[in-house]
């Protein structure tokens, strides 16, 4: 993604991003992905440059990275399932903990061992939803369509009435996939989960919209169906594929482009129908990205969370925190703060007891001044093309100051930073992060 620095950026924008947040970023209570308890989700759809970011970091914790680069989520996910393995040894696990032990190894990528837990537990507690669904996709993620397909009814009759929607969906997703057996067009197409021909007026594919009769068809939850089975199942390019012309069917073409980006650079998927889209959305969005249009950038889709994942691992896994040296401060552990209706910051225990440490990071810079040398920037995330129309959510940004008299050099690839954490608590016109006396490093 191509990086443009932004102009001068004023705390009053801070304001602004935070009453967004109280608008749309409350949890929702709503769907978990795979069921493990140490997971919280925001209410569906979120918008999706959002869950672009959530989705890439579900992926990654499910395989060893050949680069060596750390993944945050999977060295959590990897630390709970110790932990349970260790508390098996020791006792019997309950449901709950048979539920979270073999949801974790399919976040890990080991749908194998998570079927070794879960199909003795679902005999031994036959109406236990969490069991049910999570061996469901275990069947899955082995082959088994049929014997999953079974197991997805189960779910279906157990899910509360939140979720009932969202397993359906998943029961019929697996439904067509097992009809489609190994047929030639298997890898080929979008799933047919809503009826849908994605094409304009035209009869063929056009940027940022359909034809005015599909668009009829597509059911109002369509993004957060698309977007709960994505991150039940990460892996799934075809989802990711679904999703992105999800995205152009509501105008976001720039999400769009990326989205199939990813089926190709990171699933491989070859369909020539894929590659023909993603030339067209790719290059709209990179002609937009060279002269911003900002009313192209405008979805008609109506989101009700910024990013879904609110949080991913469990507080008690973290270090313990130190007073003598930097500690490391994990961005899902920024995600994790919520706001109340007034937009009141509500942070996890963990980060309020790093409030006034030294703690280090790592992240993209984004100017808040004119020029290359700066004596303050944002750290980001993730980096943007268009501040205008990718405004980052507020718990995806952190303010960095260096020390009076103090300048660096911007630069466009990921950076560590290293500075004493201050905690906005109650000051609309200020940063809700800051770091302050920071130095910015390189990466190990």
């Amino acid at each position: 993604m191509t990086i443009t620095f932004a102009r001068t950026v004023t705390p009053s924008c801070h304001l602004w991003l935070v009453a967004l947040a109280g608008l749309i970023g409350l949890p929702g209570g709503g769907s978990a992905g795979v069921y493990y308890s140490g997971e919280q989700f925001a209410e569906l759809p979120s918008r999706p440059a959002g869950f672009l970011v959530d989705h890439r970091a579900l992926r990654a914790a499910g395989y060893e990275r050949p680069d060596g680069l750390p993944s945050p989520l999977r060295e959590h996910y990897l630390a709970a399932v110790e932990r349970l393995e260790q508390l098996s040894r020791a006792r019997p696990l309950n449901a709950d903990e048979i539920a979270d032990r073999g949801a974790l190894y399919l976040r890990l990528g080991r749908p194998d061992k998570a079927l070794n837990v879960l199909a003795p537990a679902v005999r031994q507690f036959p109406e236990h939803f969490a069991i049910a669904a999570n061996l469901g996709t275990a069947f899955q993620l082995t082959g088994d369509l049929d014997r999953a397909a079974i197991q997805l009814e189960e779910a279906v009759r157990l899910a509360p009435a939140k979720l009932q929607r969202f397993e359906q969906a998943h029961l019929q997703l697996v439904q067509l996939r097992r009809k489609e057996g190994k047929a030639a067009h298997a890898l080929t197409t979008v799933d047919d989960l809503f009826g849908v021909k994605y094409i304009g007026e035209s009869g063929k594919p056009e940027v940022g919209t359909i034809a005015a009769a599909e668009r009829r068809k597509l059911p109002e939850d369509a993004m957060s169906i698309v977007q709960q089975l994505a991150l039940w199942l990460p892996g799934d390019g075809r989802l990711l594929w679904q999703f992105g012309e999800l995205c152009n069917a509501y105008g976001d073409v720039r999400s769009a482009a990326a989205a199939l980006d990813g089926c190709v650079s990171e699933f491989a998927l070859a369909a020539p129908e894929l590659r023909q889209r993603r030339r067209l959305y790719r290059a709209a969005a990179d002609a937009w990205a060279q002269k911003p249009d900002h009313a192209q950038h405008r979805l008609t889709l109506k989101v009700k969370s910024s990013r879904p994942l609110i949080r991913a691992f469990d507080e008690s896994l973290l270090p313990a925190i130190s007073d003598d040296k930097p500690n490391p401060l994990p961005w899902p552990l920024l995600a994790a703060t919520v706001f109340d209706t007034r937009g009141r910051p509500t942070f996890a225990q963990y980060l309020d007891q790093l409030d006034g440490k030294t703690v280090t990071l790592t992240g993209f810079m984004q100017s808040t001044q004119d020029g290359l040398l700066v004596a303050s920037f944002f750290l980001l995330e993730y980096p943007i093309g268009c501040w205008f129309c990718e405004v980052p959510d507020p718990t995806g940004l952190m303010h960095v100051e260096l020390p009076e008299g103090k300048t660096t050099e911007l630069r466009r690839g990921l950076v560590k930073v290293t500075g004493v954490l201050e905690l906005n608590r109650d000051n609309p016109e200020s940063y809700l992060f800051s770091l302050r006396q920071a130095r910015v490093g390189e990466v190990d």
